[in-house]
């Protein structure tokens, strides 16, 4: 576990600076050897800099495929579904435009919203069912539903849904550790996740922006 740091304040106002002296922080304090390497150290590094909590150092678990799965979709100009606006303006254009990806949340869609209120059950659930049809070979990003993440494994055991990686990061009190554990229970689903309680939009959308980051700096790595 790393020490909190008692530096004094540093003046720096650029963005990009601050940014870089964030990331230099964290590396100073969580020295080799690190628990994750290469490209999944450049995620969980991500991870920790949105949130600021080292403690992910321990609850962070990738499929072994995940990474390589992630890119090789990303590559191809990928669909990503996201479970919430807040995940989907996590994820970039300037990252996602040159890759040729588009990011959809289907929360707000008429139809979702239609059935979920017929159907007295979560627009979270309702979207995964509609987009489900077009996951083949997308990324499934999910940070705060849990029911969306227990109907996609339940679609994926059906086969009805295989997306090329899914990135299930709930978070709270009801389901959330439980979906996550299924989800890493499961082989059958490349998948990046936490474990527990911990999670959230930010985290799920920034585990693509350091995914996407690492493809367009090191397209070969």
């Amino acid at each position: 576990m790393s020490k909190q740091s008692t530096t004094v304040p540093v003046d720096i106002s650029a963005p990009m600076d601050i940014e870089n002296e964030s990331l230099r922080i964290i590396e100073s304090e969580v020295p080799e050897p690190r628990p994750f390497q290469g490209i999944e150290w450049q995620i969980v590094r991500r991870m920790i800099h949105t949130c600021a909590d080292f403690e992910l150092l321990d609850l962070v678990r990738f499929h072994p495929l995940a990474v390589a799965a992630g890119r090789q979709a990303l590559a191809a100009g990928c669909r990503i579904f996201t479970d919430t606006e807040m995940a989907r303006c996590a994820i970039p254009l300037r990252r996602m435009a040159p890759l040729g990806c588009t990011v959809t949340c289907l929360m707000n869609d008429p139809e979702v919203a239609a059935r979920a209120k017929r159907e007295g059950i979560t627009r979270a659930l309702a979207a995964v069912d509609k987009a489900a049809r077009d996951m083949d070979g997308a990324i499934v990003v999910i940070g705060n539903a849990p029911t969306a993440l227990l109907r996609l494994l339940e679609l994926s055991r059906l086969g009805k849904a295989r997306p090329a990686l899914v990135v299930g990061m709930p978070v709270g009190f009801v389901n959330a550790a439980e979906s996550k554990a299924l989800l890493a229970a499961q082989q059958t689903l490349p998948y990046i996740t936490i474990q527990g309680r911990k999670g959230g939009s930010p985290l799920a959308g920034c585990v693509i922006n350091a995914l996407a980051q690492s493809l367009l700096t090191e397209p070969q790595g």
